[in-house]
């Protein structure tokens, strides 16, 4: 059995732009999904990656197998299943490309993965298993995210955690922060977003950072990711920020995965890796900002020399 640097668990979906024209709806399928546009960028730069995940034996299905694999990611245990359909996500840009979702996931595929149906041996391999909070959303999913971490913890296996948070598929702002919570216990290595560290915690900036630090004794790094203000990493020890790149951005969906897909490989590269704070953090900002010059998100991932280009010409927001 292959032992992966990197195994994710979670949504694998279709990302369908949609823009009005001439009177009639344009679609664009991409494809997407948090945990699988992580393994794409950590695969882009050499890591080996497998997503664990369920997509509908339908067109969309055959669309994603066909683009993770040509993405570098294992599809192993990506499952297929006949009665449930693949989800989908129509993202809407606006001018600045920045986007909104309105999700088709009611009882579909990658909501019904269960708990049986997961490669425990490939888990307890692997050297980081990576999460989002989708994922929490429903069961039985649910249920089978919490069963793959407890998994990877009894094996000494770190946990990557994203609590992404998406209110269209909550009943309730309470109830997503009660469940996005709930993994923090348990994750090694956080990437927030700014309004979602806000969500979590009550508070804003470093002192929201710091509280978590404090909380969760398993928190080994924490990354907030700011959008066109950069990013800010923090460890007990140290803490870093890095600035945007300055780019045409077209579209950010997948930004902040590319982020965290570059971040955690040069954490799998070497732990020294967080011994330099800035450059890594630098290093991620170049991946994400690179990967809103173009639409998509998987398609967009940039290779290591654009990214390391794009960190020596400096040309900041």
């Amino acid at each position: 059995m292959a032992q992966y640097d990197l195994l994710a668990l979670g949504e694998c979906l279709v990302d369908v732009i949609a823009k009005e024209q001439d009177g009639k709806l344009h679609m664009e399928g991409n494809p997407g999904g948090a945990p699988a546009n992580v393994l794409a960028m950590a695969a882009k730069l050499g890591r080996k990656t497998a997503l664990i995940s369920q997509v509908g034996r339908d067109r969309f299905g055959d669309f994603l197998e066909k683009h993770l694999q040509s993405a570098g990611i294992d599809t192993a245990y990506v499952m297929r299943d006949a009665r449930h359909a693949t989800t989908l996500a129509i993202v809407q840009l606006d001018e600045s490309g920045n986007r909104d979702f309105t999700f088709y996931r009611d009882q579909t595929a990658d909501v019904m993965l269960t708990k049986e149906q997961l490669p425990l041996e490939a888990i307890r391999a692997a050297r980081i298993l990576h999460v989002g909070s989708l994922s929490l959303t429903a069961e039985p999913v649910k249920t089978a995210t919490y069963a793959a971490i407890q998994a990877a913890l009894e094996a000494g296996v770190k946990i990557s955690y994203d609590p992404n948070y998406r209110p269209p598929l909550w009943p309730c702002e309470a109830a997503a922060v009660q469940a996005m919570r709930s993994v923090l216990p348990m994750a090694h290595y956080v990437k927030v977003a700014e309004e979602e560290l806000e969500l979590l915690t009550g508070l804003g900036g470093e002192a929201a950072a710091r509280q978590l630090l404090r909380q969760y004794t398993n928190l080994e790094v924490l990354a907030v990711t700011k959008g066109p203000g950069g990013s800010e990493v923090y460890t007990r020890q140290a803490h870093a920020a890095a600035r945007a790149y300055r780019i045409d951005c077209i579209d950010t969906t997948g930004a902040g995965d590319a982020f965290w897909g570059a971040f955690l490989t040069r954490l799998l590269e070497g732990q020294e890796a967080l011994s330099n704070l800035e450059e890594l953090a630098a290093f991620a900002c170049a991946a994400g900002s690179l990967t809103s010059a173009k639409k998509g998100a998987i398609s967009a991932m940039p290779s290591r020399s654009a990214i390391e280009s794009c960190m020596a010409a400096a040309q900041y927001l």
